[in-house]
């Protein structure tokens, strides 16, 4: 008689003597038909390890495409090391608080030092033009910042005395026709140009009626804002040689200009370029107002802007270009998409998670006025009010996802120098017990 091969039929029977009978040495058959079995189990347990194996290393060879899980889009293609030596050029009216908030979260994370302007200031000097002075402890910490990113004037020479040569400089810029009309309803009470004009649109039909250069400190925010923020005169003349010379040099100072009219696609570039996980650039909108609040420009207007801010629309045009070049060359506009949506669920997570109203709400419903946005103006700046009995991780998390950018600077100033006396904002120096659930003093 033959000795029984490796077939499935005799490999059943040996899982069928051991699990269906149980195996016992009062059973003589069943040990002597084991014995010539056994061999070809493990071998059909090998052959199924090698085609899992195979089929494992095929896989990888092929970049996961045959599916991709929520994780695997999220890593990079290429190994690399998060860049924690980062300068934010905070431009305003642009989306800029609320990547501060993504820096000063990022900082926390990895517990890195920030350039937080000195004494009482909340800016960097601004609208001066910056200088290394202006940085809390300058003298005693030197070049050894790692993030900087409150508001400043930028002036490379200076800059570069405060952060790392191998610091990456990146900025934000908005379609300056939205960015004008933000300007005005913001800055209405402050701003001389704006301070007489019925709306925005009267103010555009002759802007030098309301527009004197010799006020130009109080005057920076109705016109070429983001050219004076880079560092420029934003009265200067529209002479294409001149805009070449200062495009060319921003492009030097900065390896990166974002677009805040793509502001979830700015993050994932940021992403991408920083080499950072997702949660690190996950947010909520800070600083933004009330539609209410909204004023509806007309489209003479809309052209007027682009000439009156031409500094500010050819600089705009130019990053612009740039911004989608660079996507389609580090990402592709196919995996840029499904990464935007991966963001977007992210997000959505977290609103669920920590707020109460599942969105953004005026000054006059938040119900912790500690996390009251600073209010300009004519506009209703929108807070949140987060969820009640949180744990306290979740708290912790949350909180400063919506902590407005002031107390932000606040809290962060008391924890970095804690010698020094604190801004006069609000926020403790830690939270050392999440029961309070941000009880604290309204900020000035």
């Amino acid at each position: 008689m033959k000795s029984p091969g490796c077939t499935l039929r005799a490999i059943c029977k040996v899982w069928w003597f051991v699990f269906g009978e149980g195996l016992s040495d009062k059973n003589p058959l069943k040990l002597c038909f084991l014995s010539r079995h056994i061999k070809c189990l493990i071998i059909f347990n090998l052959c199924l390890g090698l085609i899992f194996l195979s089929g494992f290393f095929h896989m990888k060879s092929k970049n996961y495409i045959i599916s991709k899980s929520h994780e695997e889009l999220l890593i990079p293609s290429t190994p690399c090391d998060a860049k924690t030596n980062v300068m934010f050029l905070k431009t305003h009216k642009t989306a800029s608080s609320t990547v501060l908030n993504i820096m000063f979260r990022f900082a926390e994370r990895y517990n890195l030092t920030v350039a937080l302007p000195a004494g009482q200031l909340v800016h960097l000097g601004y609208p001066n033009t910056f200088l290394a002075h202006f940085v809390e402890e300058f003298q005693a910490i030197g070049q050894n910042y790692n993030i900087m990113c409150n508001h400043l004037r930028f002036n490379s020479s200076e800059v570069q005395k405060v952060m790392a040569a191998n610091t990456f400089y990146f900025s934000i810029l908005r379609n300056p026709i939205a960015l004008l009309e933000s300007s005005y309803v913001y800055y209405k009470d402050s701003v001389p140009a704006f301070r007489t004009s019925k709306d925005v649109n009267e103010y555009l039909a002759s802007p030098m009626k309301y527009y004197h250069p010799a006020n130009y400190e109080q005057n920076i925010y109705a016109r070429n804002i983001m050219w004076f923020d880079f560092g420029y005169d934003n009265n200067a003349e529209d002479n294409k040689k001149y805009i070449q010379a200062v495009l060319k040099e921003i492009e030097q100072n900065f390896h990166l200009i974002l677009i805040a009219d793509y502001f979830d696609e700015s993050m994932i570039l940021l992403k991408h370029t920083l080499c950072w996980d997702l949660d690190d650039v996950i947010y909520f909108k800070l600083n933004s107002r009330s539609q209410d609040t909204v004023q509806t420009l007309t489209p003479e207007s809309k052209e007027r802007i682009k000439v009156w801010c031409s500094l500010d629309w050819k600089l705009y045009l130019h990053f612009n270009q740039s911004f989608w070049r660079r996507l389609e060359e580090t990402i592709g506009l196919e995996d840029l998409e499904k990464e935007v949506n991966h963001l977007r669920m992210r997000q959505k997570e977290l609103v669920e998670t920590c707020l109460s109203d599942q969105e953004a709400v005026g000054k006059d419903h938040i119900k912790n006025k500690a996390l009251l946005p600073f209010q300009s103006g004519a506009t209703n700046i929108l807070g949140y009010n987060l969820k009640q009995d949180l744990d306290n991780r979740t708290l912790r998390t949350c909180q400063k996802m919506v902590m407005p950018e002031l107390q932000y600077t606040s809290y962060l100033y008391a924890v970095q120098h804690p010698h020094k006396k604190r801004k006069q904002l609000g926020l403790p120096l830690l939270w050392t017990t999440f029961q309070e659930k941000m009880q604290l003093p309204t900020p000035n």
